[in-house]
Parts: structure tokens; sequence; C-alpha cells
């Protein structure tokens, strides 16, 4: 019998969390070391690390696996590797702590201790270069050149021992579900070939048929929502998983689709970012993952296909998880149905094409949405969404 794809460059997952009935000595070890503070994406990216998504590194990244990173996409091993995992710390605190010297990772908003960090290096940040090579701008008007920018002058390297998975197992006891977890769910239901589809947005019908067609190539589709923080403007977590549910209730057949929702902080980092979209999801047990327009892109920063087109730049072997490579879909009123560029003759007069800032708009001037556009089931989810952010 075929198996699912094995994790990242290595034969089994490599998860950082300690096992629970260890975590309240670390706890207490942690309250004698000197703490640094992490921002949110180096919380998400710390939870990423501890549940085994990021197999199989074993802590934040040294200088040479992040020169490698940002350059060529290859850790110092050669392990394929696109964006850096690093933690960043303030000149005046990095100085303070010694080479091998322990320390407490903390959340920078709550104060929670949330791991054990070994520094084995500290080093300057070229924050230009992660940028150009990164997000393939320095403007700072992006929000992921934004995060850079505003990281501390010095990362620090090391293994770390994860003591916490934060708030994400309590607040969505349903959906949060770790590489381990996925990987049983998909063997208990006899899938070998699984497509993630990557959201942050409820889903209206053009994502559906993405997830649809997924499902035609593979054994079932993990519809995958981003748990971590978003930008402005995005609909809350729990809103999106109510409205996926009732999507996925009257209009999949069961048990084709799985929803979960993991810990990622988005970096809005476009065709890189698709690439470690991927690579985790190779930890998940993914065989594929849905690639559509503009994927994890922000406003024109990237050409609408540029997450399609590096896949094939790089080399054959560097990830196990394909890409499923999706045209822009629509509902076309000539074909009566949905389409995607490469299948629909009609020019665009005939698609229905509705934007997010028109979207919202519509929402909260209690306007029609068409059906075409989204089921109605989802719409309901939504308007009593925004009917609550108005009234609030």
């Amino acid at each position: 019998m075929p198996d699912l794809v094995a994790p990242h460059g290595s034969e089994h997952l490599k998860p950082l969390l300690l096992p629970e009935d260890e975590r309240p000595e670390g706890l207490n070890l942690a309250k004698s070391l000197r703490r640094v503070p992490l921002t949110s994406r180096e919380v998400s990216d710390l939870l990423m690390l501890g549940m085994g998504a990021y197999t199989p590194l074993g802590g934040f990244m040294g200088e040479a696996d992040w020169r490698g990173c940002c350059r060529d996409m290859r850790l110092d091993s050669g392990l394929f590797w696109p964006i850096p995992i690093t933690l960043s710390a303030k000149r005046e605190l990095a100085e303070s702590i010694a080479a091998g010297e322990e320390v407490a990772l903390c959340d920078g908003e709550s104060g929670d201790c949330l791991a054990l960090l070994t520094v084995t290096e500290k080093y300057e940040i070229d924050r230009a270069l992660e940028c150009d090579q990164v997000y393939r701008t320095s403007d700072p008007a992006h929000p992921g050149v934004q995060k850079v920018m505003q990281q501390g002058e010095v990362n620090l390297a090391g293994p770390v021992v994860c003591l916490s998975e934060g708030r994400f197992p309590e607040t969505y006891r349903n959906l949060y579900r770790r590489p381990a977890e996925t990987r049983a769910l998909f063997r208990d239901k006899g899938w070998t070939t699984v497509a993630a589809f990557q959201t942050r947005n409820p889903m209206h019908r053009s994502h559906e048929y993405l997830a649809k067609v997924a499902i035609e190539v593979c054994d079932g589709v993990l519809i995958h929502q981003v748990l971590g923080a978003l930008k402005p403007g995005d609909i809350p977590a729990e809103v999106r998983v109510e409205a996926i549910d009732v999507l996925v209730e009257n209009y999949f057949v069961p048990g084709t689709a799985i929803q979960a929702g993991y810990p990622i902080e988005m970096r809005y980092a476009g065709p890189r970012e698709a690439l470690l979209h991927a690579l985790f999801r190779q930890n998940f047990g993914c065989s594929h993952l849905v690639v559509g327009r503009d994927h994890a892109g922000v406003g024109d920063y990237y050409g609408p296909f540029d997450a399609h087109r590096i896949f094939d730049e790089i080399p054959k072997d560097s990830l196990r998880t394909q890409p499923l490579k999706i045209d822009i879909t629509f509902y076309c009123y000539r074909c009566d149905g949905m389409a995607t560029g490469r299948t629909c003759p009609h020019d665009e007069a005939e698609r229905l094409t509705i934007s997010g800032t028109r979207l919202r708009k519509m929402f909260a001037n209690r306007e029609a949405v068409p059906s075409e556009f989204s089921r109605p089931e989802v719409i309901a989810v939504l308007q009593a969404y925004y009917d609550r952010v108005r009234d609030a």
C-alpha cells in the first residue's frame, strides 16, 4: 500500500514540544532565566516548530542557514528552505547574553513563557538582503517588509525546547491539528494523496471550485485555515470556520474534505511563501498544494501567476509536495457556471467578480450578494458577523 509523503528532509516528524508531564519542570526553570520577548510572527514560528510543522528544523536559524535561505533557498546543509525562520533581539539584550546561555522565550504581548532556547550563535541582521531576496521589495508599506524592518538588530540562533502552544489548543479545540494528527486522520480515511487548500478568508464559489478540482485529482482535500495574526480587515478565524463548516456540510460529498487550522502568521511573501506553504504541508502529510491566483500575495507586489512559475524555477528534488496550479476562477454567465481563464472563452463583461473591498461594503450596506458569487448559507454567516460589527 502506498503511504503519505514523507516529512521534509526527514523520515519522521520532529516536533519540539515537550511532553505535557515534562513542561512544568521546564516552566519552573524558565523563571530563573533571562527573558527574550517574541514578536507575533516569532511566536507563530515557534509554535510551528513545536508542532513539527517546520521539520527538520531544530530551532531558530544561524547565520549560514539564514543567508543561504535568503540567497539560494538552501540551508547550509543543502536542504531546500525558502523563507528564514529567525528570532531577533535588541542589540543591548543580545549583547548581555553569553554564547551557550539558556534563555526563556516569552510572548511579547502576553508575557507568557513559551520555550527555552540555548543560544549557540548571535549575528547581525542584513534587513535589506532579507527584504530584497524574500519579498522582492524594500517598500516599507509591504506588511512583510514592515515586520523585517521592525526586528531587533541581532538574530539569536540555537535549538529550542517548546513548553506551550499558547491559546490555540483551547481556543480552537476542534480545529487545531498538529502534523501527526492530520497524518493520522488521512490514514484513517485511507487517503494517500491529499491536496491542501490554504485560506485566510471565508470560501466563496471560486474557492469551492478550487477545492473540488483538488478532490477530483486527490483522495481528499485539507481546507487549512490560517489561525495566526492577519492584516486589518480580515475576517476573524471563528467566523471563517463557521462559514466553511456550512459550505462543506451543504455542498461537499461527505468524507472528502477535512477542515483544520494551524498557527502561522502570514508574511505575504507571494511566490516564496507559496513554496513554504508547500514545504510544511508536506509535513502535514499533503501530496499537493492548491496554488491559485496571487497565492500569499498582497497589493500589486507580485504578478497573479508568479507563485505558479516559481515552482518551475526550483530543482525538481526540492519538494515532495507538488502544486496544483489553477488559473483565475469566476462565475461566467455565458458558460452558466464556474470556470477559469483556461476554460472560459468569454470576455470580462460576462464574468462575475467582486473584490474583497466591494464585498465588505455590500455586507455593511446589507446589499444582496449574488448566489453565483457565494452560497446563501455562507452569506448568512458573514452577514450576521458584519451586522454584529456594525452594531457594536
